[in-house]
């Protein structure tokens, strides 16, 4: 990171950026596994059990480690992002505007998107380490180890503070109410928060704390509806560069 940057976005990954859960890689190489990976996946994000609780959880359900082969495997039937978001993510770089995914995905999940070359490589990642692999060239710079649900603030404190952005030039987006603590640490400090694909678990989580939503992006599931993979994938995340651009140069 020893490129200068003057604003920083901090984004989920699953469902927010992407129409994948951070556990279908083992579903796809262990399908007799899916319902309860989708069961514990939704747990968390809607805050009714711990991020250290559901990772327990699948731990006990899994054969053994996933490999570098099956997680290669998996992104090559699967891998797909909403539209425009490796545009987004390009765009920013370009900008001297710091793009971090800040998920509860794994860190190998990403190791092989970019050794593979599928997304554009950010210089930070905040990830779950259940899944890593040894260290690649391709790997970003920094690599956060998340744990926690509430670890998402503390990375995206952590670089701003490296790279001493002030709060007001900080994005954060997410989607569910596992974004919950980032949003309200990102409130607590004047960021601007995006909800992307919106989930009622943020929604009510956002509610319970008096939290703001700057904007709403893309499609609003805030009142439960059914989750709409079709028309997600026609939302154009490059929609979001004048905004981001808004609050970098002002």
């Amino acid at each position: 990171m020893n490129a200068p940057y003057k604003a920083i976005v901090s984004s989920d990954w699953n469902e927010c950026l992407a129409p994948c859960g951070p556990y279908d890689c083992l579903a796809f190489n262990h399908p007799e596994i899916a319902s309860e990976l989708v069961a514990i996946f939704r747990l968390y994000t809607g805050n009714r059990i711990s991020l250290g609780e559901a990772a327990g959880r699948i731990k006990t359900l899994l054969p053994g480690r996933l490999s570098p082969e099956e997680m290669d495997a998996y992104l090559d039937a699967s891998f797909a992002t909403y539209r425009g978001v490796p545009a987004l993510i390009r765009w920013c770089l370009d900008r001297e505007i710091l793009f971090m995914i800040n998920t509860t995905g794994t860190v190998g999940y990403f190791q092989r998107i970019f050794a593979k070359g599928l997304l554009p490589a950010v210089p930070v990642l905040s990830a779950h380490p259940m899944i890593r692999y040894p260290g690649l060239e391709s790997d970003p710079p920094e690599v956060y180890e998340l744990l926690e649900t509430r670890d998402k603030a503390a990375h995206t404190r952590a670089v701003a503070r490296k790279l001493g952005i002030q709060a007001d030039k900080i994005l954060l987006m997410g989607d569910s109410g596992g974004d919950g603590p980032h949003f309200n640490w990102g409130a607590e400090i004047g960021a601007f928060l995006i909800g992307s694909m919106t989930k009622a678990s943020l929604n009510s989580y956002c509610r319970k704390k008096s939290i703001t939503i700057n904007l709403r992006f893309g499609l609003d599931y805030s009142k439960d509806q059914k989750l709409d993979p079709q028309r997600a994938m026609d939302i154009d995340f490059m929609d979001l560069a004048s905004t981001i651009a808004n609050i970098a140069n002002k």
